[in-house]
């Protein structure tokens, strides 16, 4: 499940945009700049200064405006210039220049190799769980209705909603709060189905379910 929070990224279930246009399976890139910016991402990421929960929010908080005209690895070039100014590793004044004006931070970074060996391997973000889970198969919850001004993995148009609990995962980290440098807080983790016209009202088709993941913290027992 994608990532959302209450900004122009939370785009589920928002009118306006058009319908959903697929592309050709196996087409991730439109030009060489778009390979170059996603291999610059992957590779920065081996030097450790954020997390992946905090990459997701350095692209999902980008005003408005500028993340609805920017294309898809556009908004991963300008949240990696935030992340690498955040943390000290390039100057504000670098980026505005396009060029290197102080020695750089000596870092650990990924090669083509190192990259390919680790997204293999892949990152397990379960945890011990620190108590029982609250939620079993079958129970029915409600999602709650809040709207944090940070990172959050409950969509827009799934809050105060019902549904029932389809899968129980075990605990996981909680992006909610990695994103912002608050620890990892595990948390029981769930996957939700709902009836598609209580997301979306009676005009949703009769047959439509929509299943996400939510975090313990993001549902109370109906």
């Amino acid at each position: 499940m994608r990532s959302v929070v209450n900004s122009a990224a939370d785009l589920g279930g928002m009118m306006g945009f058009g319908p959903v246009v697929p592309e050709p399976e196996g087409e991730y890139f439109h030009a060489d700049w778009e390979r170059r910016a996603l291999a610059l991402t992957l590779a920065i990421g081996a030097a450790g200064r954020w997390s992946i929960d905090a990459g997701r929010h350095a692209r999902e908080s980008l005003h408005p405006a500028e993340y609805l005209t920017s294309s898809y690895y556009a908004i991963w070039v300008k949240a990696l210039e935030r992340l690498l100014v955040a943390t000290e590793l390039v100057d504000a004044d670098e980026i505005a220049q396009r060029r290197v004006l102080t020695p750089g931070v000596p870092v650990r970074a990924w090669s083509a190799t190192d990259a390919e060996k680790a997204l293999a391997a892949g990152s397990p973000y379960d945890r011990p769980a620190q108590g029982p889970a609250r939620f079993a198969v079958g129970d029915a919850v409600r999602t709650r209705v809040v709207h944090p001004t940070g990172h959050t993995r409950l969509p827009r148009y799934a809050r105060g909603k019902t549904g029932v609990v389809e899968r129980v995962h075990g605990a996981h980290v909680l992006p909610d709060a990695h994103a912002h440098g608050a620890g990892e807080q595990p948390q029981w983790l769930y996957t939700v189905r709902f009836d598609g016209r209580e997301l979306w009202g009676a005009a949703a088709a009769p047959d439509l379910n929509v299943t996400i993941e939510a975090w313990e913290g993001h549902l109370d027992p109906v």
